[in-house]
């Protein structure tokens, strides 16, 4: 349920939003900058992401220059292509030369590849390397999302000397909460927060207050890693080193929440068979587009389900001699494929959050085993029971209960272990279990209770 300053702040920003389009129709952009001024800056990029396109430059251009670049960085990357199409080039420039590093990098992932070039020679030659270095880095990796912002300390310099050297970079540097310690070679030898460095003694060295057990990672680590690691230490940020050891960025926990949004969205939409492009808004996305990406799946399961008509054929017998059977195919079938899911998304969501490595494939299995048999027999009562008050057929009714547990257990094993092997061969884990788990359990299942059928009502 959304809290009441949830609904606050949906409501201000509704308000913000019509406001300023109000104001810029009737072209009171004195007013329409005044509405801005108490704004946050998250606040006003969703405003202006949701104005006509016609207007959302007017509005970015009554701006002041610092807090346009920080309304820039929250703007989403599709309006900030519309931007730097609809402003001159100088204003694109100081833009882009002004934001984060780890901002810029993904805004440059969605632009052409003439473009970024066209803007990466412009850019002054700090940003153009720090850029650069990141751009070349696997995509999703640790070094993709990094920033090179960082302060880095030295073990001899005393509290009060590091005080004042970092007073003299806290404006553009991203975060000053955590301290980096390195060598001559950059390479990283401890870490500190700030809270530490403000309570210790003036003349005390950062050598001596430091902590020398730093949990860091390497560049090409995946983002999932670093999710999981900020998650299990409750950082603000984790230092990133290269192969040699040397400290070359930090991933705060802003951009990590940007990277969990995003892979849990992409889970979903796999776990659904809806493909998306990387980095692709399915819902700006062109439907033609949507529609060809989501019918693979939809023709996979098409040709595969042939297999559920096959064996419904070749029972046939089963089912002329007890028509009333037929009435609980779509029942069983449709219960299997919601137990199979069900498994499925616990172990997916356990392989994103590691919670399962403890275990092991083979309990984990095990486990959701038993619990398909345990839901599988509490169900078979229920549906046995109705199934006899339908038809009043006893042996109708014991072999609708015997199949809906034997399929409730083959739904929890297959939901269980496809993604466990398909993470296993390196396939998506989550967009290759659903199909898979959805035709197992209809073809299967369908085999299942006409087997149960044949060997109760014809024997």
């Amino acid at each position: 349920m959304e809290s009441a300053a949830a609904r606050s702040r949906t409501e201000i920003r509704s308000l913000v939003r019509a406001q300023l389009e109000v104001l810029l129709e009737q072209n009171n952009l004195e007013g329409a900058k005044a509405l801005l001024v108490p704004v946050q800056p998250a606040d006003i990029a969703d405003a202006i992401e949701d104005l006509p396109r016609q207007q959302q430059a007017l509005a970015f251009r009554l701006l002041s220059k610092d807090e346009a670049i920080e309304v820039y960085e929250n703007i989403d990357t599709n309006v900030q292509q519309l931007l730097l199409e609809e402003l001159k080039s100088q204003e694109v420039l100081e833009i882009v030369d002004s934001m984060s590093p780890d901002d810029r990098v993904r805004l440059f992932d969605e632009l052409p590849a003439k473009v970024v070039r066209q803007l990466l020679v412009q850019m002054s030659h700090q940003e153009r390397e720090a850029t650069a270095m990141m751009l070349g880095y696997e995509a999703d990796t640790a070094g993709r999302i990094m920033t090179p912002e960082y302060i880095a300390l030295k073990e001899v310099m005393t509290v009060s000397a590091s005080l004042d050297y970092i007073r003299s970079l806290a404006e553009v540097k991203e975060t000053i909460y955590y301290l980096y310690t390195t060598d001559q070679a950059r390479r990283l030898r401890g870490i500190l927060s700030l809270r530490d460095l403000v309570v210790a003694r003036p003349q005390q060295t950062i050598g001596e207050i430091m902590t020398r057990d730093v949990v860091a990672l390497q560049t090409d680590a995946d983002q999932e890693e670093v999710a999981r690691v900020i998650q299990r230490y409750d950082f603000l940020a984790v230092p990133i080193v290269d192969r040699e050891e040397r400290l070359v960025g930090i991933v705060t926990v802003d951009d990590i929440l940007d990277v969990i949004e995003a892979e849990a969205t992409e889970d979903i939409y796999a776990q659904g068979g809806v493909q998306t492009g990387d980095g692709d808004d399915y819902f700006q996305t062109n439907l033609l587009t949507v529609a060809r990406r989501r019918v693979l799946w939809l023709l996979v399961l098409l040709v595969t389900n042939t297999g559920t008509s096959a064996v419904i054929s070749s029972q046939q017998d089963v089912l002329q001699e007890v028509v009333a059977l037929t009435a609980f195919i779509p029942l069983l079938i449709g219960t299997g494929g919601n137990v199979g899911a069900q498994s499925s998304t616990v172990v997916i969501r356990g392989l994103n959050t590691d919670r399962i490595r403890s275990l092991g494939p083979a309990k984990v299995i095990a486990r959701e085993a038993t619990a398909g048999l345990f839901l599988g027999l509490m169900l078979a009562a229920v549906v046995a029971v109705w199934a006899y008050w339908l038809q009043g057929d006893i042996s109708v009714s014991i072999s609708v209960g015997i199949s809906l547990a034997a399929i409730s257990v083959l739904a929890s094993t297959a939901g269980s272990s496809l993604p466990l092997l398909f993470q296993k061969i390196g396939l998506d884990p989550a967009l290759m279990s659903a199909p898979f788990i959805t035709t197992a359990v209809d073809v299967l299942g369908v085999f299942i209770y006409l087997s149960v059928a044949r060997a109760i009502i014809l024997n």
